[in-house]
């Protein structure tokens, strides 16, 4: 009976390869696209999920007042040895030191300029990260230790054996390495590839001890709770202790924050979401993909269930009873199911490479993976549930001797269930076509806003050698073709990840005594160079006195109620000095960081670690030759590593212009999984109606007028769903760009578009099968009457 049912199903597949091809196609697209989509949003939700202490470890931060308007991923060194000391509730600590420190070292003839990073000795045992050679216990054996990933140990010593081997800094000092650690995965948020004992940053600091020093939060700081304890409670008592130790009144209202080490990806450390409303996103676009296939399906298999009506009679005539005429519809049903599913796994197969390009990512797709075949599991069960059982039971029940005479109660002539799906289905569409504008639009935002500076033609790169001899390449490099300016500053303009409460003036408010401010020391024409605009005040004068003077920005003279602000005699880090000019608001952070105040001053001892040629954009070429001609004279052990303002723009946002790709093409897939069910409807409603469309040619109407017949009803369902779709998309965007301080708008045109993009799409659909049926030949279709 089975192999019957099979047959049958088969056949019937064959008979209406149209329907099956359009059934096929929709459910093995939108299954391929789903998996495609929940591999990505897993990924996202298994950050930092591979350690088997991970929920009991949490980041410190520190903010400043109740409002928790300032917050610092960072905290001072001596935090992890008083909290572990003296809270009971604490476990464990780990700190961890990232911040520019590169180092050259060489092995052999061989040199390597690389990024370190310093870490407590017991990071592998408070993280699950694979100490692969060495002791995880003891890691390094002294402060002249060394651990290696397994990429950086090939790199330097190819296949000889890499534990106990010598390298050395440009200072003499050699490092032996002690380990060799596996490659951190990818999708965690800590990614270091070497690492050296944290106790050396304690080394020559006689007069302010590493482990004294609370007025540095230049550490980051991992806790490991105990279990039960309350990371809140840990967070006031570890402020107390920070207050008890270094008693000022810039820290009465110091905050100390945990952060869950799972949710550092997704969320912040106030715990907003991130991250994680593009997840959620994404996983409502993963859901629409199927629900459109599906019913697709539904719409098609009830619509065309009234046209089996003879043959189910004929069935039940010969003796076929409710068993198994349900048993047949499920099985065409898992037939069209599993071949969908044959073809989704080859296309995930084929499409795997170039979506883990897109996305950034390094995922992998296996038929072993529980959750493949959970989502397999869950869509089968919803297709036969509303697409199988329905319609068998059905066409199961009903009476042979009626069936035959045309006259089919119940499904097959009921259509209010089809119309609402199709609004359901168009709506999505809808929805999805307003997001991809709003989505593009903030992108486009964020590159063509006005920072405050300019970032076109312009390239940087790590200074080394160039700070000793700064003013002397300065000036060479500035006669050269292509070269229309130089400068440099401590920090990248982009990112500053400096600031201080160490800055006074006269009237300072006492609710002001934990003010901050970033600060950034520059070349004195770093300003102009860097196109950036005075608003008050002539800025620097290039002499000595330049030493003593500061350019504050807007928001620091909103902030700090100054008026007349220029000639006004201010303390910065215990210096007296004079504010000669109030600069433009301009972004040192990302759009979604509100602008804060900053001051630029003039300190080469700072470290002018950054170095800025602007081009003339023609001639970049010949400036970075300049460039590299003078770096080889004084950088030689170094490699010249540069980098546009732009490119590195771009990386900022590297993850949100991802994101957009991928929702732009899986709303395209949307949208045309809708197109998909659409035409199969109107073909069928055209099929359905090839007599009375032949009678009314007969009678007179014209090609437009039967296009109207039958295109009527689905564009005003499609009209319908504009009223269902523009108040969901607008209160999901808006949603969304809360993500950004600084966004675009949502204007009314974005819905009209939209709206105009679907109805033309609709029509463009709706009203070519339309055609194709009006300009049929009615002979054909009434030469059985």
């Amino acid at each position: 009976m089975l192999r019957n049912y099979f047959k049958s199903a088969i056949r019937n597949l064959v008979k209406n390869k149209l329907y099956s091809i359009i059934n096929i196609i929709g459910l093995s697209v939108s299954l391929a696209a789903s998996i495609l989509l929940l591999l990505w949003v897993w990924d996202e939700l298994n950050f930092d999920k591979m350690h088997s202490k991970g929920d009991r470890i949490f980041r410190t931060a520190a903010a400043m007042g109740s409002t928790k308007d300032r917050v610092w991923e960072h905290t001072s060194a001596p935090l992890a040895i008083f909290g572990k000391e003296e809270l009971p509730e604490i476990e464990d600590a780990c700190r961890i030191q990232e911040y520019n420190n590169f180092l050259l070292f060489t092995y052999r003839d061989k040199k390597f300029n690389e990024k370190a990073t310093y870490v407590d000795p017991n990071i592998f045992t408070l993280f699950s990260f694979e100490l692969l050679e060495g002791n995880p216990k003891k890691p390094f054996t002294d402060n002249r230790s060394i651990i290696l990933n397994e990429t950086l140990a090939k790199k330097y010593f190819g296949s000889e054996p890499a534990i106990g081997k010598l390298l050395q800094i440009k200072n003499g000092d050699s490092y032996k390495v002690t380990g060799i650690m596996k490659d951190m995965p990818s999708n965690s948020s800590l990614q270091y590839d070497l690492l050296l004992p944290f106790d050396i940053l304690a080394e020559n600091r006689q007069h302010n001890p590493l482990n004294s020093d609370w007025g540095n939060f230049d550490y980051q700081t991992y806790f490991l709770l105990r279990p039960g304890a309350s990371p809140e409670r840990v967070g006031k008592q570890l402020a107390v202790i920070h207050r008890r130790n270094q008693p000022s009144d810039f820290f009465k209202d110091l905050i100390y924050l945990l952060q869950p080490l799972e949710k550092m990806h997704l969320y912040d450390v106030l715990g907003h979401e991130q991250g994680m409303r593009q997840v959620k996103i994404f996983l409502l676009v993963a859901f629409v993909i199927l629900l459109i296939a599906c019913i697709n399906y539904v719409n098609l298999v009830t619509a065309r269930s009234s046209r089996r009506s003879r043959e189910v009679s004929v069935r039940k005539v010969v003796g076929a009873n409710k068993s198994h005429l349900f048993w047949q519809f499920l099985t065409e049903s898992s037939v069209i199911f599993l071949l969908s599913i044959i073809i989704a796994i080859a296309l995930i197969f084929i499409f795997m490479p170039l979506y883990n390009d897109l996305s950034g990512k390094q995922m992998i797709f296996s038929l072993f993976d529980a959750k493949v075949w959970f989502l397999f599991g869950c869509t089968m069960i919803v297709i036969l549930g509303a697409a199988g059982i329905y319609p068998a039971l059905m066409l199961s029940k009903f009476n042979p001797a009626l069936a035959l005479k045309g006259i089919l109660p119940g499904l097959g002539k009921n259509n209010g269930f089809r119309r609402l799906l199709v609004i359901i289905q168009f709506s999505c569409s809808i929805v999805l076509i307003i997001s991809t504008l709003i989505i593009g639009r903030q992108l486009t935002y964020i590159r063509t806003a006005d920072l405050g500076y300019t970032k076109e033609s312009v390239f940087t790169f790590s200074a080394f050698n160039f700070t000793k001899n700064y003013e002397a390449i300065r000036d060479e490099l500035q006669r050269q073709p292509g070269v229309l300016g130089v400068t440099t500053a401590s920090q990248s303009v982009m990112n500053l990840m400096s600031s201080t409460g160490d800055f006074n003036w006269d009237g300072k408010p006492a609710n002001m005594s934990n003010f901050i401010i970033n600060q950034l020391s520059i070349d004195r024409n770093f300003p102009e160079v860097m196109d950036m605009k005075l608003v008050d005040g002539k800025g620097f004068t290039g002499t000595a006195a330049d030493s003593a003077h500061f350019i504050i920005n807007e928001t620091a003279l909103k902030q700090t109620g100054l008026q007349n602000p220029v000639g006004k005699t201010v303390t910065f880090h215990d210096q007296p000095g004079t504010i000669v000019g109030v600069v433009k608001d301009f972004h040192f952070k990302d759009m979604k960081t509100r602008i804060e105040p900053c001051i630029l001053f003039i300190n080469p001892y700072w470290g002018w670690n950054t170095i800025y040629i602007k081009t003339s954009g023609k001639e970049a070429q010949a400036a970075l030759n300049s460039v590299e001609k003078l770096w080889k004279q004084y950088n030689a052990d170094y490699e010249f590593n540069y980098k546009f303002m732009d490119d590195s723009f771009d990386e900022m946002y590297r993850s949100d212009i991802r994101s957009g790709k991928l929702f732009n093409l899986f709303a395209s897939i949307a949208i045309l999984l809708s197109c998909l069910g659409l035409f199969g409807l109107v073909t069928f409603t055209a099929e359905t109606k090839v007599k009375e469309i032949g009678i009314r040619k007969t009678l007179g109407a014209s090609v437009n007028q039967i296009i109207l017949l039958i295109s009527k009803d689905f564009l005003r369902l499609v009209g319908v769903s504009f009223l269902v779709a523009f108040p969901l998309a607008w209160w999901m965007m808006s949603k969304w760009l809360e993500n950004y301080v600084y966004r675009t708008n949502i204007h009314a045109w974005v819905f009209i578009v939209a709206g105009l993009t679907a109805f033309i799409i609709a029509a463009i659909t709706v009203c070519g099968q339309a055609l194709k049926a009006a300009q049929s030949n009615p002979v054909k279709s009434l030469r059985s009457e």
